[in-house]
């Protein structure tokens, strides 16, 4: 797996300085870019050319908030293969109710309950920033904690379980 934080010489983090980021992008591009290396042997067009792939992947997944959280999850080993990771249960307790609201909009499109559903997943989904907010703002990777990357996993896992349900309302 590449680790497009190295790649990019920043600090595994799930937040991060888009300027840096804009700028190390900027520079890989007119250092990668295939157009100035066509006088090349054929191998280095190809290391350039995998170099610039690397740089437009990398600079797409960490400016995205979800895809960079999900990078850098992998990146510390803590992000089972798809499938294999687990909401906590707890969390599957906690959304109960609205897993009961989107079955009765199976059953009846009813607009009152559509706004209930969704002040319920709006309200989960600030509740679940707010557990992060400190880990996100102040998450240092020289001195993280197994705690607070769990807890980094859980919220991306307890997030992504929302999005799914904000697509059935």
């Amino acid at each position: 797996m590449t680790n497009y934080f190295s790649f990019f010489g920043l600090r595994p983090s799930p937040t991060l300085d888009h300027a840096a980021l804009k700028k190390t992008f900027y520079a890989n591009s007119k250092r990668f870019h295939p157009d100035f290396h066509t006088l090349e042997n054929a191998d280095t067009q190809e290391e350039v050319l995998e170099k610039s792939t690397l740089n437009n992947q990398g600079y797409k997944i960490l400016t995205d908030e979800d895809l960079r959280l999900r990078h850098f999850l992998e990146v510390k080993g803590v992000l089972g293969e798809e499938g294999t990771n687990q909401v906590p249960q707890d969390f599957l307790l906690e959304i109960m109710e609205v897993n009961e609201a989107l079955m009765e909009l199976e059953f009846e499109n009813d607009p009152s309950v559509r706004l209930k559903v969704t002040g319920l997943v709006d309200q989960l989904e600030s509740d679940l920033q707010e557990e992060v907010h400190n880990i996100l703002t102040n998450y240092d990777d020289a001195t993280a904690s197994d705690a607070e990357l769990t807890a980094l996993k859980n919220y991306y896992l307890k997030r992504r379980y929302l999005l799914r349900l904000r697509e059935k309302i």
